[in-house]
């Protein structure tokens, strides 16, 4: 059967357009991506086959191509639509978190950062720079690790604080497994590079572990 023959309230993009993109799965919502179907499979039955076999949307957002390629159906053209509209959401999270504060309103810069970095399978550490205001100056990572630690020197991220002529900065790295808890180290390189860009008058806001689910803010768990 037809996604078309479907009662019009059960289609996909009919309850998009009625109830918003957050009411539909993930299969529904890749569902409309993919458009059609291949023969005896609608787009939803091939959207859901797409995450069984991947296991998540995300691991298939992050597959490469000659994997993704190997499923019946899918190809370089739909890989690259997909690659087109992860890349544009990204973008778009990135143009949110420039139009207001950092502080004023941190959902967007936590979606920017988790933009940025979940889909990372190594360690990175980055940092994003503010103004006066606390508008976004720059987002540079900074630091590239292993699968489970990265190294990060004081010295340089001062030095780029510096170059950016930024007043704050709100630090941020990824853990690969999933788990954003921040470990025993992960709190002490926040103190020192508190106490490091205190020196060149650079105010430390937040540091914004990215993990599996809703990146974790340690200002807000009030661990610096």
């Amino acid at each position: 059967m037809s996604i078309l023959d479907w009662p019009e309230a059960e289609r996909p993009r009919e309850r998009l357009l009625a109830h918003g993109a957050a009411s539909l799965s993930d299969g529904e919502l890749l569902a409309i991506f993919l458009r059609t179907g291949v023969a005896g499979h609608t787009a939803v039955d091939v959207a859901r086959n797409l995450l069984i076999r991947f296991g998540s949307l995300r691991a298939l957002l992050e597959a490469d191509v000659e994997t993704f390629s190997q499923h019946f159906g899918m190809g370089p053209a739909k890989y690259a639509q997909l690659q087109a509209s992860v890349e544009m959401n990204r973008r778009y999270m990135a143009e949110l978190m420039r139009t207001g504060q950092a502080m004023e309103d941190p959902n967007s810069v936590r979606r920017y950062l988790k933009s940025k970095l979940r889909h990372e399978k190594h360690e990175l550490f980055g940092c994003l720079f503010l103004d006066t205001k606390h508008k976004p100056l720059e987002f540079e990572i900074l630091f590239r690790g292993t699968i489970s630690s990265v190294a990060v020197y004081p010295r340089e991220v001062v030095k780029r604080a510096i170059a950016n002529n930024a007043a704050a900065v709100i630090l941020t790295h990824n853990h690969p497994s999933g788990n954003a808890t921040p470990s025993e180290a992960d709190r002490r390189l926040t103190q020192r590079l508190t106490e490091s860009l205190a020196l060149v008058d650079v105010r430390v806001l937040d540091h914004i572990i990215i993990g599996e689910g809703e990146p974790l803010s340690m200002m807000e768990y009030g661990w610096m």
